[in-house]
């Protein structure tokens, strides 16, 4: 069911203010509108797109291998499978915040939209900004709260940032509030990450959100 807009905005609001206005901002990994075809940074590994290359099985232990196979299925490793235990634990907490919390796909699109650009994370941005504005996708959600989010547009005619936290632990209860504010900060942590290996968007994708 198409969520109501005035919901999105109390939501995108509340969580907006749940980050903190006093939230550093990391730097993007990729800068301007028209880098899709610059060529890589020297410090950037062209298999993994960010400055280590990509985790091999063979260099694991035994253990670590069953970990690494689980949760690569033949897929390329991300960089957090250099520690395949810490890998498998955030994967785990990532699958239940994206997936099993009830939120639904249009909530849990709004709070990493919302992380996303609080952080500066063009990786992150873009990727989900697609999954945002695809028909088919069921994490679309109305093109004007993608563009409020991006363009960090004025929301009308909503209560201080405390009322709006007491309507975030009214719709969603305690255990919805907490995993709410999970979610964002999971993936605020993520767009530190891909910052810190300066991960770069996938080859020939167009950068989609704004420098500030």
């Amino acid at each position: 069911m198409e969520m109501r807009k005035g919901l999105a905005m109390t939501l995108l609001a509340a969580t907006m203010a749940m980050l903190g206005a006093g939230a550093a901002h990391a730097q993007t990994a990729t800068r301007g509108a028209d880098t899709a075809a610059a060529p890589l940074p020297k410090d950037i590994d062209p298999e993994s797109r960010n400055r280590l290359p990509v985790p091999k099985r063979e260099d694991l232990n035994d253990d670590d291998k069953k970990i690494f196979e689980a949760m690569t299925h033949g897929q390329a490793a991300s960089v957090r499978l250099y520690s395949p235990k810490l890998a498998q634990s955030l994967g785990d907490a990532q699958n239940y915040l994206k997936s099993e919390t009830g939120f639904g796909d249009q909530l849990t699109e709004i709070a990493v939209l919302v992380a996303s650009r609080e952080m500066d994370s063009q990786f992150l941005w873009t990727i989900w900004e697609k999954h945002g504005r695809d028909l088919k996708d069921s994490r679309h959600i109305d093109a004007g709260i993608i563009d409020v989010i991006k363009y960090e547009k004025p929301v009308a005619g909503l209560a201080e940032k405390e009322a709006l936290v007491t309507e975030v632990l009214r719709l969603f209860g305690r255990r919805g509030t907490v995993d709410l504010v999970e979610l964002m900060t999971l993936h605020t942590a993520t767009a530190a990450e891909l910052t810190a290996f300066d991960e770069q968007l996938p080859e020939g994708q167009k950068p989609l959100m704004p420098v500030r």
